[in-house]
């Protein structure tokens, strides 16, 4: 897909050559030391400015006056009960957000520790939903020099010098460390899931020192990638004319961050391992009844490289063995007593006390000679437990049995396997960063921004039972325990599963005994109308009971997984932000999306008659509507309390149910799986035919209900919205294509008669002959220029289907697109501001419509590659690098937040839309499953019918959603 023009096009360079000397970059060239060609690079000395949050204007915060008492009042109702809200714009952390994040560490969904680019290990996320951002500053890595003759004596932390606490006087913690690296001759390189860092001559003129982290992020790869695991490779490269004894120290607090060190209670133990990998487990005690962690740090001994370990000091005088005493012997002999590998565990440190270990590996290097040191964390939290009560084992310990000490065996093997690893990313990577098509910026861009599938507060699990009393079951037994599952009044009936074929019956009665799904008449009620309950009284909203949609295939299930909405904004999995960021887990980890869509699937046939209260207008509602895709799977007990979102009833949005249709039909498309097809069929069904109580007029298509009821939860729509509106028309054309394949003419037939009615009428109210209106109504922004106008159209194309709009009308939309909401705002350097006016002045209507929405960028840059505008799109996704990940932008790396307005203060950090990139790349080499299919208009596929009308409602759109999906062999 990428045109011949983009050879033309200027191309930004960050050669490693302007970072480190050809030299040294000579010296590195074997066993993957040298950085890559193509990285993301700043200099250890570079200044990590404090970054700038935006706030409403004025007339905003009138607006939102009433917004603001309901949230606060809300905050405080849960921290009552000591929960977090899933929003929050009220608290602020006491660690003030900086330009200084680095590659992470760990695979997917098992806690993770990020790492600044001048060594910091920061923002801990072991326990969901927990994010501690400051660095805990007693984990670094040190060195020590001396040479024959002991003339030249070095000794330093390898991190600047640079944070505050530091340097004061008589101090026995780290101060009285050396920290004598000025980071002017060190530069940091990062190509997630790899980064290098590279001494050059620091602090040892006649030593190079490489650094590569190396975490087990793999495509396709569904074991490695959920090991919570990483490696440090040292490599040593004596330049000088002495023989040098390098001792490597590698110290680690037993914290998991925060204040966590001093609750007292922590065990640290020292062990030697097969393959010489030897370290020290740090057992962690959690407080508030959160699992426990256990720690391992290790390196690997070789017939050059001797390992030895110091199990426990401190950072206070009262320790029995300080960190100034450590330093002292680390100078003074370059590593500790053999002797204590049989000291035994520690005794339990008390509250207020800091329990620390370190890690030593000494090496002699001959003049001009290279040696290589090994290092590797792991952490071994083998639960999820969420704040109301729900257990779960996480995905690792398929492999490593569900023991804290499996982190033990996680660090062995990781040293062991890590040359693998970098085999298959190297092999994963390489087709990208060698195509000369590609500006430089992107290829490294494109790979650093999946840093959000591990630092995005992931969690993969293997267990299928969030009941604690379930979850040490084998597997067989716990469907045994879901199959009994009680709906009061009537038990839940299972009907046998049937075989998937590429032709089954079309007939409803042939989808009732598919989907073994009771109708909602024959589930019993409460008198409120409400959801049934379980026998204990609880809430039961079905979501477990509907097992069909759950894979049946053992190489499919790849378990479940979760990911946040922003390290900001607590809630997993959020749908519509998902639209965007799904991209990348359909390209690298397609089982694990199919996995999510699932999840969804089951929701959207489930129902939570729990009132809830709605902050935004202050009514009250249910929390989960059958047939209504959920904004979310939750916050406190994910799968099982959906809709932690509560600023907007979302049962009333216009975008998700849409969004879902076109999820599942380009996942379906892409991967060809047609037992996932036929699985969440009913619910593709249910999701269409739930939006008929938003066609008001009869005209086919929906209407926006004049308050924000889609993804731009603060912009109010009126009447039809060229967003929402162009989503209804992608989905009706995708489920009509769906319906073909699965075998459902009737319903197929729908979609296309609904589809020719819908569209003419949105072209003819929204179109202005140069783009589609913002929406239909009359307020001062109907005729604003949205950038996301087209994004029904985009997943047209990711799809395969023929376009909704003549080719005419779609680059046109685009163009003004890029003419106005990108190349007016700072010249094209910030990306896409949301809403323009047509004078070129930035809609400031509301706070959304003003901002610049880094995910949404790279959408629109993904749908004008998908329309042939090339040239256009990379330079308005470039604008998001420039802003946010170059040396004189904002700051922006590793944390891209969800927005920024044209002065660059940012709102919402570390943000899920940001994946979206990977649209652009879908968009750029398009699987082969959709380049083959048929290029056929649906519409011409499906018989002429007459004209098919919804059935009568009798006011209740949830209702049809029972007769005509939740049971298909019920009659109309």
């Amino acid at each position: 897909m990428v045109g011949s023009n983009l050879f033309q096009r200027r191309k930004h360079s960050w050669p490693p050559e302007e970072y480190i000397s050809r030299a040294t970059l000579q010296l590195f060239d074997f066993d993957s030391a040298a950085p890559p060609e193509h990285a993301w690079r700043r200099r250890l000395d570079s200044h990590a400015n404090i970054l700038k949050e935006f706030s409403v204007t004025f007339r905003e915060a009138i607006k939102m006056v009433r917004l603001g008492i309901r949230l606060w009042s809300y905050i405080r109702e849960e921290a009552a009960y000591g929960r977090k809200a899933p929003i929050d714009p009220f608290t602020r952390e006491s660690c003030k957000p900086s330009a200084s994040q680095g590659v992470p560490l760990g695979g997917m969904g098992s806690g993770s520790i990020s790492r600044g680019f001048r060594g910091e290990f920061r923002q801990w996320q072991i326990i969901p939903g927990i994010r501690e951002a400051s660095p805990v500053m007693a984990n670094q890595f040190s060195i020590f020099i001396s040479r024959d003759g002991g003339n030249k004596k070095y000794a330093s932390v390898l991190a600047p010098g640079q944070h505050e606490g530091l340097g004061k006087q008589d101090d026995y913690g780290i101060s009285s460390w050396g920290w004598n690296l000025s980071g002017q001759n060190s530069t940091y390189h990062a190509l997630f899931p790899r980064a290098w860092t590279i001494y050059d001559g620091e602090p040892d003129p006649d030593l190079k020192v490489s650094c590569r982290q190396i975490s087990p992020f793999i495509p396709h790869n569904y074991k490695d990638s959920s090991l919570p695991t990483a490696v440090f490779v040292y490599t040593l490269v004596n330049t000088g004319r002495e023989r040098a004894k390098v001792s490597l120290l590698f110290t680690w607090a037993n914290s998991v961050g925060g204040i966590s060190h001093l609750s007292g209670d922590h065990v640290n133990e020292p062990f030697t391992g097969e393959d010489g990998v030897s370290g020290v487990l740090l057992h962690h005690k959690t407080a508030k009844g959160n699992p426990p962690v256990t720690f391992a740090i290790a390196a690997c001994e070789t017939q050059n490289v001797n390992v030895t370990v110091l199990p426990s000091f401190g950072l206070s005088q009262g320790s029995c063995i300080t960190a100034k005493d450590m330093w002292r012997t680390m100078v003074r002999d370059g590593q500790f007593d053999r002797g204590n590998f049989c000291s035994g565990p520690t005794m339990p440190s008390s509250v207020g006390e800091t329990l620390c270990a370190a890690v030593s590996a000494s090496a002699w290097v001959e003049p001009h000679g290279k040696c290589t040191v090994a290092f590797a964390v792991a952490w071994s939290s083998p639960q999820v437990k969420f704040l109301k009560g729900s257990l779960y084992y996480r995905r690792y310990t398929k492999y490593y049995g569900t023991s804290e000490r499996a982190a033990h065996q996680l660090v062995h093997d990781a040293l062991k396997n890590y040359k693998q690893w970098e085999e298959e990313i190297e092999k994963w990577q390489n087709p990208i960063l060698h195509d000369e098509r590609l500006p430089e910026w992107y290829k490294f861009t494109l790979f650093n921004e999946l840093y959000f599938l591990v630092a995005g507060g992931t969690v993969w699990i293997d267990s299928q039972s969030p009941d604690e009393h379930t979850v040490n079951l084998p597997r067989t037994t716990r469907k045994l325990e879901e199959k009994n599952m009680r709906v009061k009044g009537r038990k839940v009936d299972y009907t046998e599963r049937v075989e998937h074929s590429a032709t089954f019956g079309s007939n409803q009665s042939d989808r009732a005994v598919l989907a073994g799904l009771p109708c909602k008449d024959e589930l019993a009620s409460t008198e409120d109308g409400n959801l049934a309950s379980t026998e204990d009284g609880n809430p039961m909203d079905f979501f477990h009971s509907v097992s069909f949609l759950d894979p049946q295939n053992e190489e499919d299930d790849v378990g479940r997984f979760l990911y946040l909405e922003g390290v900001e904004y607590i809630m997993w999995c959020t749908y519509d932000v998902h639209f965007y960021a799904s991209f990348a887990l359909l390209e690298l980890f397609p089982k694990i999306e199919l996995s999510i869509q699932r999840d969804f699937a089951k929701a959207v046939l489930s129902e939570d008659g729990r009132k809830v209260r709605f902050l935004a207008e202050g009514h009250w509602g249910i929390r989960k509507v059958r047939g209504a895709v959920p904004h979310d799977l939750g916050t406190h007990d994910p799968w099982n309390e959906m809709n932690a979102y509560n600023i907007h009833d979302t049962s009333k949005w216009k975008d998700l149910n849409p969004k879902f249709v076109l999820q599942v039909y380009r996942d379906f498309s892409a991967t060809g799986d047609l037992a996932f097809g036929v699985d969440v069929w009913p619910s593709v069904r249910a999701a269409m035919e739930y939006m008929e109580q938003f066609d008001r007029d009869n005209d086919g298509l929906i209407e926006n209900d004049g308050f924000p009821d889609q993804t731009y939860d603060t912009w109010t729509v009126h009447g039809i919205s060229a967003y929402c509106g162009c989503l209804w028309l992608a989905a009706l054309q995708a489920a009509a294509e769906m319906a073909v394949q699965i075998g459902d003419k009737d319903f197929a037939e729908w979609c296309k008669a609904t589809f020719l009615k819908a569209k003419p009428v949105f072209e003819a109210k929204l179109w202005n002959g140069s783009y589609f209106n913002y929406d239909s109504g009359a307020s001062s922004n109907s005729k604003s220029i949205q950038a996301d106008q087209l994004a029904g159209q985009w997943y047209t194309a990711s799809s395969g289907l023929p376009p909704l709009f003549d080719d005419g009308k779609i680059r046109s939309s685009l163009q003004k697109i890029y003419d106005f909401n990108v190349m007016k705002v700072r010249g094209g350097r910030m990306g896409a501001v949301n809403g323009m006016h047509p004078n070129g002045k930035v809609d400031e209507t509301c706070m959304q419509s003003r901002e610049i929405w880094t995910g949404v960028t790279y959408g629109v840059a993904a749908n004008m590659i998908l329309a042939g505008m090339e040239e256009q799109a990379f330079t308005t996704a470039e604008g998001i690098f420039l802003a946010g990940w170059s040396e004189e932008g904002y700051g922006y790396w590793f944390q891209t937040p969800e927005a920024w307005t044209i002065d660059g203060h940012f709102r919402s950090l570390i943000y899920m839309r940001p994946l979206s990139i990977w649209g652009m790349q879908w968009a750029l080499s398009l699987p082969k499953a959709i380049m083959e299919a048929p290029h056929i208009n649906m519409m011409d596929r499906i018989c002429s019918s007459p004209m098919i009308s919804w059935p009568s409602s009798n006011g209740s759109g949830v209702r049809i959603v029972a007769h005509r999906a939740g049971c298909f062999g019920g009659q109309m």
